[in-house]
């Protein structure tokens, strides 16, 4: 079995179904969800110009190699009606891979860990609540830390515990 961690997002329609629909999607196409943080509220990123996003993070045990892992995750999100056409534009679901065991991949088509993450208030905080103390393989720091460190103003709120 795999250890996956997934950042949901959405900042289309009803944010919150949107959310646990992709879930369903995970438990079905993906694996057993393990733990889930609680759902954030936060503001765009990149594109700063458009509607707030719900977030939250999953850890899932997965079969999937990750190659597989990403086909699924892009069927998913066509599945549910996402359509890419430019970076950082709104989105019914935004399903990111933020740790894929403790690997470190880059090839063409997926980096992991997430590149941004460490960036990100809207990643860092629910995989603070998640997962404190895993340490990031490739800058060595806590996601505690990471969160210390981090410069990001955008705001980032709590909405829902689970």
């Amino acid at each position: 079995m795999n250890s996956v961690v997934l950042l949901l997002g959405s900042n289309m329609g009803d944010r919150f179904t949107n959310l646990e629909k992709g879930s369903d999607e995970i438990k079905m196409g993906i694996g057993e969800i393990i733990q889930q943080s609680s759902m954030y509220e936060t503001a765009a990123w990149g594109n700063e110009n458009q509607e707030q996003f719900l977030n939250k993070v999953v850890t899932v045990n997965s079969s999937l190699k990750a190659a597989q892992l990403m086909k699924r995750i892009l069927s998913i999100e066509e599945k549910m009606g996402r359509i890419r056409m430019k970076k950082w534009e709104p989105r019914i679901i935004d399903i990111d891979i933020l740790f894929y065991n403790n690997e470190m991949i880059s090839n063409e088509t997926l980096t992991v860990p997430h590149p941004s993450l460490h960036l990100r208030k809207f990643t860092l905080m629910p995989l603070a609540e998640l997962m404190p103390d895993y340490i990031h393989p490739v800058l060595k720091k806590s996601i505690t830390d990471l969160l210390h460190e981090l410069n990001d103003s955008l705001e980032v709120k709590k909405i829902s515990s689970f």
